[in-house]
């Protein structure tokens, strides 16, 4: 889970310990724990059952024989360990730190972060040893990838594999809290999950679409890329080649796609053609009915929005007890996949086992130290996060777990307001791309559930997280405070309602949906279109740089001013004229100012100092004395370093051997020369430095010593002994 923010200052130790410039070693000791593996002797992985798997659905153990694959086991580093990484994560996102944008690779993140050969061997041998095969090590060193069959799961873990049948379906869960061997658990986190209990998928249901009026039959307006592009500023990018080019990104999927959908799609909005790459990670799962929605949507989406990007769908199939999606976010992560990931699947916190949560926290983290920007719907159920927008009654106030890690960027939705008067916005007639925005349409908190005129509870995913502490940059904003030092989601938002539904075509059918799910790929491919105006270089927590824009008045974000996420049952919250809101976060963006922002954001101040000098300065009457100077610059520093010299006593002259000098050579000797007649004394002198705005000072105490006449003693001859 995450740690409260540390100082910079006092982190320094740490981020130079995590790059291998300090004495302490990169690697953890060969073993966590030497202790004999005593099966007697265990402890109990809690909350780690699924709230649904209960007595009174219970329908008794599944077969022994049961296959459960692809399996994670969650692993753990030291405390200290846990600590440096914490640190490290929080300076390579802070300009002002020299770790700033030193991204890691998964490999580098193993040798730092991961578990030893040594443990991982014992691991493997101990799971072996209960009739488990080992699948993979992910490059990370955090997860292993195991199967088996449940009588193995119950003979290891000491839980049962039951089959339970709720509300009418059939599942499969561990009964009890695994448990594990005592002298393991300073190495294990536990498994991360043993049911089949999947994500859901954020996106609304879709509705055919048999021609392409502006109008449909309930007065509402079609989202085209066109339409995108023109409510979020999006054309000054594309005029300045900021298309996406050179960057990428990854989508999680449950399900294969039809790639002639894609082709069908661009060429109906008139873009180029740039199909994406299907990524399997195992067998290919095929075309899933409902997932194959989500993925086609993500896929058009993404790829519509930063039309340029290589986009790359990583589709994978769930096993008895283990999510495609966990499965494939792994994937994408391990294999540093792209530079930003899109996930559009969801599991409220109280319903994900403590295992579940720290799979994502630890996730999203090995994402950031290695670059990667990651971007999680919200969820359509509005402030009810355990439920579907589907539902007719809210359950319990909660959020995304897989979006609610301070280390992932959480996508709510907002509905467009255009009031009594739409042709203020929208044209009576279509582009030959489709499109029929004029710019940029007043927003309000997505809300088309039953509290607020609509059905369900379709309404934007926002409220606060049960598990994770406020982080710092988080608290910069006004409105964050009402999350009383929790973490607050989501963090930003765009369209989500049907009301203006996005535009699809899937299986040669265009559909109108809706949705976070239609959210986050688009918000996703913006970070795209950021990560190529930053020369194609990787930006990590999109967070640590949203909210430093928001704090700082930069007009980048369209705020909600209105509406809330409250649905039938429980009771949401409010947007207002503060900066934050807990149903659309930071609001919208508006594009190319994010980009202009970004840049000046990320780029590190500038800093100049001047190197200690020897002092005092002695100069003999007559004589002269030669100082070397070296100017120390950094960050953003441009130009030239202007030298001058103050307080320099009567009879003394400086010279310098260049001024200005250059930031690349950055030194300099000064002479100071002393007339005969100076007069002996000590004088406090001043050497200045200034550049880019910037002066630097050193206060060096010169002392004009009397000449002293040496005389030379004829020497003393001494009679030779004889």
């Amino acid at each position: 889970m995450v740690r409260p923010s540390n100082s910079l200052i006092g982190a320094l130790a740490l981020v130079a310990a995590a790059f291998c410039v300090s004495p302490l070693p990169a690697q953890q000791p060969a073993l966590r724990s030497a202790v004999p593996i005593d099966e007697t002797r265990v402890v109990t992985l809690l909350d780690n059952v699924h709230p649904l798997a209960r007595p009174e659905f219970d329908r008794g153990l599944a077969a022994p024989d049961t296959r459960l694959d692809r399996m994670m086991l969650l692993l753990k580093p030291s405390a200290s360990r846990q600590k440096a990484l914490d640190v490290l994560v929080e300076a390579q996102h802070d300009p002002r730190s020299p770790a700033f944008h030193r991204w890691l690779t998964p490999a580098a993140y193993a040798a730092r972060f991961g578990a030893t050969a040594a443990d991982l061997a014992r691991i493997e041998d101990w799971l072996r040893a209960h009739g488990f095969t080992i699948d993979e090590i992910p490059a990370g060193n955090r997860l292993i990838l195991f199967s088996g069959t449940a009588a193995r799961v119950s003979e290891a873990f000491h839980t049962e594999i039951h089959r339970y049948r709720i509300y009418g379906v059939d599942h499969l869960a561990n009964s009890q809290d695994p448990q594990i061997p005592q002298a393991l658990a300073a190495t294990i986190e536990g498994i991360v999950s043993l049911h089949d209990f999947r994500r859901a998928s954020d996106l609304r249901a879709r509705r055919p679409l048999a021609a392409r009026p502006q109008w449909d039959l309930y007065g509402a307006h079609y989202l085209f890329p066109a339409d995108f592009a023109a409510i979020y500023d999006l054309n000054p990018l594309y005029s300045a080649g900021t298309t996406g080019s050179g960057a990428s990104i990854a989508i999680v999927g449950r399900s294969n796609i039809n790639l002639s959908d894609v082709t069908a799609f661009r060429a109906t909005a008139e873009l180029a053609a740039n199909n994406p790459t299907v990524t399997l990670d195992g067998a290919d799962p095929g075309l899933v009915e409902g997932d194959q929605d989500e993925a086609t949507l993500d896929v058009e989406w993404s790829g519509a929005v930063a039309p340029a990007a290589s986009v790359t769908l990583v589709p994978t199939a769930s096993t008895a007890v283990t999510d495609g999606v966990d499965l494939s976010a792994q994937y994408i992560v391990n294999h540093a996949l792209a530079s930003v990931v899109s996930l559009s699947y969801g599991s409220c916190e109280q319903q994900m086992g403590a295992t579940e949560l720290a799979f994502y926290d630890s996730l999203w983290q090995q994402a950031a130290s290695q670059g990667i920007t990651a971007l999680v719907a919200s969820g359509d159920a509005g402030a009810a996060g355990c439920n579907l927008g589907s539902d007719s009654t809210g359950s319990v106030a909660a959020v995304n777990g897989l979006c609610s890690s301070p280390y992932s960027t959480c996508v709510g939705g907002t509905e467009f307001n255009e009031g009594s008067n739409p042709a203020q916005y929208w044209s009576q007639t279509n582009s030959p791309a489709q499109g029929s925005a004029l710019g940029y349409i007043p927003e309000q908190v997505w809300n088309e559930s039953g509290a607020d005129g609509g059905f369900g509870l379709w309404a934007s995913g926002g409220g606060i997280s049960q598990v994770y502490p406020q982080p710092a940059w988080q608290q910069q904003v006004s409105g964050a405070g009402a999350a009383n030092g929790l973490r607050a989601v989501p963090d930003v938002a765009l369209t989500a309602a049907s009301h203006d539904g996005y535009v699809m075509v899937e299986n040669g059918t265009t559909w109108i949906v809706s949705g976070t799910s239609a959210a986050a790929p688009s918000f996703a491919a913006v970070m795209d279109l950021v990560v190529q105006s930053m020369g194609g270089g990787k930006q990590g927590n999109a967070n640590a740089t949203l909210y430093p824009l928001a704090a700082s008045g930069n007009p980048v974000f369209h705020a909600t001013q209105s509406g809330a996420n409250s649905v039938p049952g429980v009771a949401g919250f409010h947007a207002g004229a503060a900066t934050y809101n807990l149903a659309t976060g930071l609001g919208s963006v508006d594009a190319a100012l994010l980009v202009s922002g970004w840049s000046a954001a990320s780029t590190p101040p500038p800093t100049l100092t001047l190197a200690a000098i020897k002092d005092p300065v002695a100069i003999p009457q007559g004589g002269f004395a030669s100082i070397p100077l070296k100017a120390v610059t950094g960050g953003s520093f441009t130009g030239n370093v202007t030298l001058t010299l103050s307080g320099l006593p009567a009879g003394v002259s400086a010279a310098w051997s260049s001024n200005p000098i250059q930031p690349s050579a950055g030194a300099a000797t000064l002479t100071l020369t002393a007339v005969p007649l100076a007069r002996p004394a000590a004088t406090l002198v001043t050497i200045t430095a200034q550049g880019s705005g910037l002066t630097a000072t050193q206060a060096v105490t010169l002392e004009v010593r009397p000449f002293r006449l040496r005389t030379r003693k004829a020497p003393i001859l001494l009679p030779h002994p004889r």
